[in-house]
């Protein structure tokens, strides 16, 4: 497994806070993004690279990880264990590495090649000094991104992987939200010496909307509103992720104010018919161009409030 130095594909440095990883990652996305570079595999495998790398370092505990073990970070822990067991094997008998088992590491471990190589194991560990392999091991777990649109995420679809040469279609549950992770069991890398296949971690990242912002499972928008509606009150449309409504605004309504829509935010993951409220903020848009006699009314307007 070729290194990558995440840090370098965010272009941060090491110290770098989880403010500057997300500001990076975001600014790299967008300029990276499928959508941006329809059909540039350049682009589509930095893109790759990108969530990679963001997934790893935004994430405390796994940025620790991998500052010490590097592309092996997820199985630290693993080797840790297996060191001290093999420091212990050692003292209690001569001769290089051999004598490791299954049972001495539990059913179904799962180590990267890295470790197998420090610890002698090119096809799986010994079972003795004569190098014959032994016990099953679980094949390597599967991390992969997938990158949906908020209007995407809003509505239960398919969508077909292709992993270690199979399809694979999964259906994505209306409500997914950004960062979640889903497990698709045994359609990781093969096991070795006929052990179960790892699994398959799917991470969704749900890009911005350039209407709505969404919070949870409500969503909030922003509506422009003529002064005239605002002052006098009238109707006017608001688009919602399924259609439009008719909304009707308050005589004297001021800018920045909020309506709420009940249920006409975004669905509630694996909760069929449930939704999240929709915010509305109205923005209120001073006229221009006016003519003499518009500007001679205003301050009419103007003299009657003093």
């Amino acid at each position: 497994m070729a290194y990558i130095d995440y840090y370098k594909v965010l272009g941060i440095d090491k110290k770098a806070t989880a403010d500057e990883i997300k500001k990076a990652y975001r600014k790299l996305a967008r300029k990276y993004h499928p959508d941006v570079n329809p059909g540039d595999k350049e682009s589509e495998r930095k893109f790759k690279e990108l969530n990679e790398a963001n997934e790893v370092l935004s994430n405390a505990a796994n940025r620790t990880k991998y500052d010490q073990y590097g592309e092996h970070w997820k199985h630290g822990e693993q080797y840790e264990q297996a060191h001290q067991q093999q420091r212990s094997q050692q003292s209690r008998q001569a001769g290089g590495y051999g004598g490791f088992s299954e049972s001495d590491f539990g059913e179904g471990a799962d180590f990267s090649d890295f470790f197998q190589s420090m610890f002698g194991g090119g096809g799986g560990f010994s079972g003795g000094s004569r190098g014959s392999a032994s016990g099953k091991f679980k094949g390597q777990d599967v991390e992969a991104n997938l990158t949906l649109q908020l209007r995407d995420a809003a509505k239960t679809h398919q969508q077909t992987f292709d992993i270690n040469g199979k399809k694979v279609r999964i259906t994505i549950p209306a409500g997914i939200a950004n960062g979640q992770k889903i497990r698709l069991k045994g359609h990781g890398n093969p096991g070795h010496n006929g052990g179960p296949s790892g699994d398959l971690f799917i991470t969704f990242n749900i890009m911005e909307d350039h209407q709505f912002k969404r919070v949870g499972n409500d969503l909030s928008t922003d509506l422009e509103i003529d002064l005239y509606t605002a002052i006098l009150g009238g109707e006017t449309l608001v688009k919602t992720l399924d259609g439009t409504v008719n909304l009707k605004v308050k005589p004297e309504t001021q800018n920045g104010t909020r309506v709420k829509l009940k249920g006409k935010g975004f669905p509630v993951y694996k909760k069929e018919g449930e939704f999240g409220d929709l915010y509305v903020t109205y923005v209120v848009k001073t006229p221009t161009n006016l003519t003499d006699k518009e500007k001679d009314l205003f301050l009419q307007l103007k003299n009657l409030a003093i």
